[in-house]
């Protein structure tokens, strides 16, 4: 009787200490959950404060060109060209449908935009330029008084 006493003394002293450990266990698996959760929280707010910088460099750009179509600055294909790019890879709230909200300026980027530009533009012949020349400015001309509203659409937005 003493023995078996001995015995289960023994296997409740080590059902205890088994029961101890894994609540150790318990509180550490809790402190690791509560860190990992709040790890990803603050790198969620991070990423969304550089996507709300990159917006507002972008931003920043987008207005300086717009500013310069409006002031005659640069051709509309190329400001075309450059806010299409631009406005695109706004993200989170930012994002905007640029076709929809900039229809005339959508057109002429869609009539420029395979055009040959720079050092690829020097090897054609310029019977060719001269060609591509036409379609552009004619697509410009017909478009420009809309381009203007929409570059001034797009300057109201500046805070």
């Amino acid at each position: 009787m003493q023995d078996m006493t001995l015995w289960l003394g023994l296997a409740g002293t080590i059902v205890a200490v088994l029961a101890t450990y894994a609540g150790y266990l318990l509180f550490k698996l809790y402190q690791q959950h509560t860190r990992h959760k709040a790890f990803l929280e603050r790198a969620a707010l991070q990423q969304a404060e550089q996507i709300k910088q990159r917006n507002a460099n972008i931003m920043d750009s987008v207005f300086i060109i717009a500013e310069a179509g409006k002031q005659d600055q640069c051709d509309m294909s190329e400001i075309s060209i450059r806010l299409y790019k631009l406005m695109e890879v706004l993200q989170g709230e930012q994002a905007v449908d640029f076709s929809g909200l900039y229809p005339a300026m959508t057109e002429l980027y869609h009539v420029v935009k395979d055009m040959p530009r720079g050092d690829a533009r020097k090897t054609l012949q310029k019977k060719e330029r001269m060609k591509l020349d036409l379609e552009r400015m004619k697509a410009e001309a017909r478009l420009l008084d809309d381009i203007k509203q929409e570059l001034d659409a797009i300057l109201a937005l500046k805070p």
